[in-house]
């Protein structure tokens, strides 16, 4: 007998969660072979609990009990378990209800829903997150609202439902506490779960970044190898916890590593104290039994240095994906595997837990590094260049990223009282919807600068298990920006960013001043900042004969004039006995006495040593005499300097856009409301036309359907009719009214202006039926160019406006001017959907050709008011109704007075999942 559908386990129902302490926890359906679970379960609740339950003593539950909490019919009956190694610690179920409150099936949308939580783990979060996950369950299924009857005194779990931001209301009766309420998601209850998810795994990071006890397993008996390398660079940085060494090959008996002192173990099982972090340096093919004894002890997380997982291959990519199912099993979160560690320099850590021989100076600067190799390289490099100037909080080397990526990152980085800078090098970005939200929450407190490899290729690195992206770079690169990232092209471009943002105040606007002992070097800077978008100042030229007094007054006479809002200081080598320290000193002088905080780069050419004493501590004040005060500290001033002038200007221009960006971020638009959009009446022709079409996949619309729904939202198509032969052309010139345009529709033709397939200001019948003969003898046959009359649209510029859905970003409005020129550039500009009038407003701006909107050279503006109506209608209409898949308006011409759109698809589909909406959980492996 074949088993309804509706009875079929339903596996996308299972996730892993990151609970309030950080650990994690899997959620999945009930099913009847876990009645021992179950059982087992219960007897580890305590009488209270049961009772808050029950609403009456229940020490046990009969076999019917279980029989009834283990058998859903997974659409009127569901339940819901959390589970860490395998065994329950909470569930949750619904049952669907009419409206007497009796049990229901069909058309019902009520459902009664009931928790329980093992008293050991409550205060984790655990409710919290199978509710989110029971309430999409029960939309799902055609739910619409849940009740639930909590004892007064059960404070804990009302708190539970009232937190959860849902639209409720509340009654007191029988003395029972009934609490109704809809499970339509509201912006209170998403801004709640993104809440919750932030302080989540914010502290799953914080549990690997400080913990208070470290094993390393796999530490070679000899000298050198990786797990010895590790174990080493762990003591050599002063962590402040206790260390383990963990080999197999060990003794039996506990004893002592040698020369190291540290306590030596076979298997993380025999140590008798807690650990929070294990490392993990063994074969691929060893590591599950590690896991299984870190899950077992109790271990937090894993930093997994092991390769041969999906970097190899398909085998190794299942490998990675058990890794990853495994440590989830038991509640660990896992950095890698392929990784090179982590770093932690707080003076109430100093964790070194990677392959970097040392550990860097603490600083204000977190790291973040797909690639082992380059996170390294950056260490190293800011160590050399920066040593004294800037120094890192914390550093990661995610490796494959299986489980912890750069997101994680962010939500710590967003509270960490450390990090005032984040430096990040990606190379995918797994979940680009929420990358973006993250980043435009972090940036609006403090600076993110993420250079991005494997820029152009369609597939993401080997090993890294991520969402495929159709979007281009370019379009990355504008999602980026919106957020308020800066993004750069190279690891030099993110090392000198980070130097400067780090060290630097951010500048108030792009005036820069330019002073130095070098016209040539100056005039070098000069252009660069014209080529970067900045406003220079005509530069001072102090001479070569300059000596560190001459560029203090020079500097300080910068800093105060109010028409400068940074400077660049430029220098070569001078003849006399003047030092790189004595120019140094005259600089940070000028600095500790300007009247107001403005960001200086120094750029100089074959200066040694310049770099190091700009970079270098304040000299320690002087001993006072007996009975004086203590003296006051010296400011701790400190300036990067860079080899190059593009270099230092590219730096400090990026600072000036982040600011820019900054300052907007504080009020970022809205999204209008238009009078004229029927929303209700888009929706019932989408339905409509998705069943007449029994659309699975996307479809194109008819011009005629694409037209009716445009209009919905307020968009006028210019009418166009078909002219299959000169008579029909004529009779439709007569329809529309002279002058017309006769153009072609055929998809291969369509917007070749260069083709010259085009007729304009036809006036009249002769001239229309010559155009007629003209384009058909050019073009083909009319049954092949589909020719058409449409009314003439007044002068201005021909732009593009599109909308297109990714399944990993989202909905992209884009924007462009029409041509061949600005398609060869790829001078489109982008933002995510919706967008706000802000967002409208610089998405117009934002496209090199934006001048000719302006009136360039001398023309006629044209109306870019009317132009970002017709772009926030757009992004409306694609974001009331995920639907519309992609909507494409070419050439919409933007006159003087009004826009035309002369050309309009669509195309609806289905609407594609939204993750973001959905409940917490962590990608699946």
């Amino acid at each position: 007998m074949q088993t309804p559908p509706e009875h079929v386990y339903p596996a996308h129902w299972e996730a892993d969660v990151v609970l309030r302490d950080g650990g994690t926890a899997r959620i999945r359906p009930i099913t009847p072979d876990d009645a021992e679970r179950l059982v087992s379960f219960y007897e580890q609740v305590s009488d209270e609990s049961k009772y808050y339950r029950f609403f009456a003593p229940y020490p046990r539950l009969s076999d019917r009990d279980v029989h009834r909490f283990t058998h859903h019919d997974y659409v009127d009956r569901v339940g819901l378990a959390a589970t860490v190694g395998g065994e329950f610690i909470a569930t949750v179920r619904y049952d669907r209800i009419d409206g007497r409150g009796m049990p229901a099936s069909g058309t019902a949308d009520e459902a009664e829903v009931a928790f329980l939580v093992q008293d050991a783990h409550q205060g984790r979060g655990v409710a919290s997150a199978l509710l989110e996950h029971i309430a999409a369950v029960a939309r799902e299924r055609s739910i619409r609202r849940f009740a639930a009857e909590v004892l007064p005194t059960n404070t804990k779990m009302i708190k539970v439902f009232t937190d959860a931001g849902y639209t409720q209301k509340r009654s007191f009766e029988d003395g029972i506490v009934r609490l109704e309420f809809d499970l339509e998601p509201t912006d209170a209850s998403l801004a709640v779960q993104r809440a919750r998810e932030r302080l989540a795994e914010a502290r799953s990071v914080q549990r690997l970044l400080a913990p208070r006890s470290l094993a390393v397993v796999g530490t070679g008996r000899e000298p050198g190898g990786l797990g010895r390398t590790v174990l080493r660079n762990v003591l050599a940085g002063g962590f402040t916890g206790r260390t383990y060494a963990v080999n197999t090959a060990f003794p039996a008996e506990p004893s002592v590593l040698e020369p190291e002192g540290v306590p030596a173990h076979r298997s993380v099982l025999t140590i008798e104290d807690p650990v929070d972090l294990a490392v993990v340096a063994v074969p691929a093919e060893h590591v599950p039994a590690v896991v299984a004894d870190c899950g077992e002890h109790g271990v937090q997380g894993l930093v997994v240095l092991s390769a041969g997982y999906a970097e190899s291959g398909p085998e190794g990519r299942e490998r990675q994906r058990e890794l990853v199912r495994q440590a989830r099993t038991y509640g660990m979160r896992v950095i890698g595997p392929n990784a090179l560690g982590l770093i932690n320099t707080a003076d109430g850590v100093r964790l070194n837990a990677s392959l970097s021989p040392e550990l860097p100076a603490a600083g204000r600067v977190g790291l973040f590094s797909q690639s082992g190799a380059i996170g390294i390289a950056l260490l190293s490099g800011l160590h050399r260049r920066a040593a004294g100037l800037v120094g890192i909080s914390t550093f990661v080397s995610a490796g494959n990223r299986a489980d912890v990526s750069g997101n994680d990152f962010l939500q710590y980085w967003h509270d960490d009282p450390d990090t005032d800078v984040a430096l990040m090098y990606l190379e995918s970005i797994g979940n680009p919807r929420k990358f973006a939200r993250l980043a435009r929450r972090t940036a609006a407190r403090k600076p993110l600068v993420v250079v991005k490899g494997a820029r152009h290729g369609s597939a993401a690195p080997a090993g890294h298990t991520v969402p495929t992206t159709r979007i281009p770079d370019a379009t990355v690169s504008g999602l980026l920006r919106q957020a308020g990232v800066i993004r750069v092209d190279t690891v030099t471009e993110l090392a000198d960013a980070g130097l400067l943002l780090a060290s630097q105040p951010l500048p108030a606007g792009p005036r820069v001043a330019i002073l130095g002992n070098s016209e040539s070097l100056a005039l070098l800077t000069y252009d660069a900042c014209l080529t970067d978008g900045l406003r220079p100042l005509m530069p001072r030229d102090l001479t070569t004969a300059a000596a560190p007094a001459d560029f203090r007054t020079a500097l300080t006479e910068a800093l105060a004039d109010r028409a400068c809002d940074a400077v660049v200081v430029t220098a070569i080598p001078w003849v006399g006995d003047t030092s790189a320290a004595d120019l140094a000193e005259a600089l940070r002088d000028a600095v500790a006495a300007a009247p107001a905080a403005k960001p200086v780069a120094v750029v100089h050419l074959e200066i040694p040593g310049l770099a190091e004493a700009l970079a270098a501590p304040p000299a320690p004040a002087p001993t006072p005499a007996p009975g004086d005060g203590p003296p006051p500290a010296p400011p701790a001033v400190r300036i990067p300097a860079y080899p190059a002038a593009e270099r230092a200007v590219r730096a400090l221009a990026e600072a000036v856009r982040y600011a820019q960006w900054r300052k907007q971020a504080a009020d970022p638009g809205r999204v209008p409301e238009y009078d004229d959009i029927d929303e209700a009446g888009a929706a019932a022709d989408i339905d409509v036309l998705l069943t007449a079409h029994r659309a699975t996949r996307a479809v194109t619309l008819s011009a005629a359907d694409t037209q009716r729904l445009l209009a919905r939202y307020g968009i006028a198509v210019l009418p166009a009719l078909p002219a299959p032969d000169p008579d029909s052309a004529v009779r439709a010139a007569e329809r529309l009214g002279y002058p017309v345009a006769l153009k072609p529709t055929a998809p291969h033709l369509r917007h070749r202006a260069d083709l010259g397939g085009v007729r304009l200001d036809l006036g009249g019948e002769a001239e229309l039926r010559r155009s007629y003969t003209e384009l058909t003898e050019l073009l083909g046959r009319p049954e092949e160019i589909r020719l058409v009359v449409q009314s003439m649209a007044p002068r201005g510029v021909d732009t593009v406006v599109r909308a297109t859905i990714d399944p990993a970003a989202g909905a992209v409005l884009s924007f462009g001017l029409a041509g061949a020129p600005s398609l060869l550039l790829g001078d489109t500009a982008h933002r995510l959907v919706p967008a706000t009038d802000r967002d409208a407003a610089e998405l117009i701006r934002s496209v090199r050709t934006a001048p000719l909107l302006f009136g360039w050279r001398g023309s006629t503006p044209v109306d870019t008011p009317a132009l970002e109506e017709l772009l926030l209608r757009v992004s409306r209409l694609v974001d009331d109704h995920p639907e519309v898949v992609g909507a494409d308006l070419e050439p919409v011409i933007v006159a003087q007075h009004g826009v035309h759109v002369l050309g309009a698809s669509l195309r609806i589909a289905p609407p594609p999942a939204r993750t973001d909406l959905g409940p917490r959980s962590l990608p699946p492996y």
